[in-house]
C-alpha cells in the first residue's frame, strides 16, 4: 500500500510539474515569439553589415532571455532527457552564440579557426530558422497556406543571410579560394536574396557556391525547396481554379433561375387557359353527360 502510494504521489507530482510547465508557457509564450523575430533581423543584420555595440548588447540581451527561458523549463520538466531530445536544437542555438569568442581569434588568421567559425555560423544558421520556425508555428499554427508562407520568407532571408556570409568575395578569399572571388561571388545581400529566391523556388541560378558552407546550406535550402514549393504551386493553383469554377457556378445558377422563371410563366399560362376552356360559357367542345 505504501509503495502504491508512493507512486501516485509521484504521479501526481509529475502532473503538476507538465500543468506548471504549460502555464509558464502560455505566460511566456507571446513575448519569446517576439523575440525571436528580433532575433531572426540581428541574426541578418549580423551576416549582412556585422553588429553595433547597441546591437550586439540587445543581441546579448534577447540571448540570456532565451537561456534564462530554456533553463526554467527543463528545471520544471519531469523528463528532462526526454525534453532534451525533444528540444535538441534549440539547446545548440542557445550554445552557439557563447562560443562566438572564437571570432576573436580570427587575427591569427589562422585557418582551422576560421574553418571553426564558418562552422558555428553554419549551425547558427540552421537553429536560428529552427527557432523562427517554432515561432511561426505558434502564431499561425502548423498547418494552411499562411504558415508555409511565412516560413518560406523567413527562410529566403535568412539563408540568403548565411549565403552571403559564406560566399561573398571577401569570404571566398577567407577561405583560401582567392582565384574564384575577382568577379565571382554574392556581391550584396540583395543579390543574395535573389539567388536564394532562385533556389527555394526551384528554379536554379549561374552561379553554385564554392566553399562548403555555402554548399552544405544550399542542399538545405534544395531540400525545403522541393519539400514546400509544390504544395505552394498547387495552393495558387487551385486558388485560381477555385475562382474559374465559382464563376461559372454563379453563371450555371443564373441560367438555371432563368429557365425555372420561364418554365413558371408557361405553367402559369397554361392554368389559365386550362381555367378559361372549363369556366360556364366558355366556348369549346360540349362535354358528355353522364348516363343516368
Amino acid at each position: 500500500m505504501a509503495n502504491r502510494g508512493s507512486m501516485e504521489q509521484q504521479r501526481d507530482l509529475k502532473q503538476e510539474r507538465w500543468e506548471l510547465l504549460e502555464h509558464i508557457n502560455m505566460l511566456t509564450d507571446k513575448p519569446m515569439i517576439a523575440l525571436s523575430f528580433v532575433w531572426l533581423v540581428l541574426l541578418i543584420v549580423d551576416f549582412t553589415q556585422g553588429l553595433s555595440r547597441t546591437l550586439q548588447i540587445t543581441s546579448n540581451i534577447i540571448w540570456a532571455l532565451f537561456v534564462l527561458d530554456f533553463v526554467l523549463e527543463i528545471v520544471i520538466a519531469p523528463h528532462k532527457r526526454d525534453y532534451l531530445r525533444a528540444h535538441w536544437l534549440t539547446a545548440i542555438s542557445l550554445l552557439v552564440p557563447a562560443l562566438r569568442i572564437v571570432r576573436v581569434f580570427q587575427a591569427l588568421r589562422l585557418l582551422r579557426v576560421v574553418l571553426a567559425t564558418r562552422s558555428l555560423m553554419l549551425v547558427r544558421v540552421v537553429s536560428s530558422l529552427n527557432r523562427g520556425m517554432g515561432a511561426v508555428s505558434r502564431t499561425v499554427g502548423r498547418r494552411g497556406a499562411g504558415y508555409v508562407a511565412a516560413v518560406t520568407v523567413i527562410v529566403t532571408f535568412v539563408g540568403a543571410a548565411g549565403m552571403y556570409a559564406f560566399e561573398s568575395p571577401a569570404a571566398l578569399r577567407e577561405s583560401g579560394l582567392s582565384q574564384a572571388a575577382p568577379g565571382g561571388g554574392l556581391h550584396s545581400y540583395g543579390e543574395a536574396v535573389w539567388w536564394t529566391a532562385m533556389i527555394v523556388t526551384t528554379m536554379g541560378s549561374e552561379y553554385w557556391p564554392k566553399t562548403p558552407e555555402g554548399r552544405i546550406l544550399t542542399w538545405l535550402l534544395a531540400v525545403y525547396a522541393f519539400a514546400v514549393f509544390g504544395y505552394i504551386t498547387a495552393t495558387i493553383a487551385s486558388h485560381f481554379i477555385g475562382q474559374d469554377t465559382a464563376s461559372a457556378a454563379v453563371a450555371d445558377v443564373a441560367a438555371l433561375q432563368s429557365e425555372i422563371t420561364a418554365l413558371r410563366q408557361d405553367v402559369a399560362g397554361l392554368l389559365a387557359r386550362l381555367d378559361a376552356q372549363s369556366s360556364p360559357g366558355a366556348s369549346g367542345p360540349m362535354r358528355r353527360r353522364p348516363p343516368t
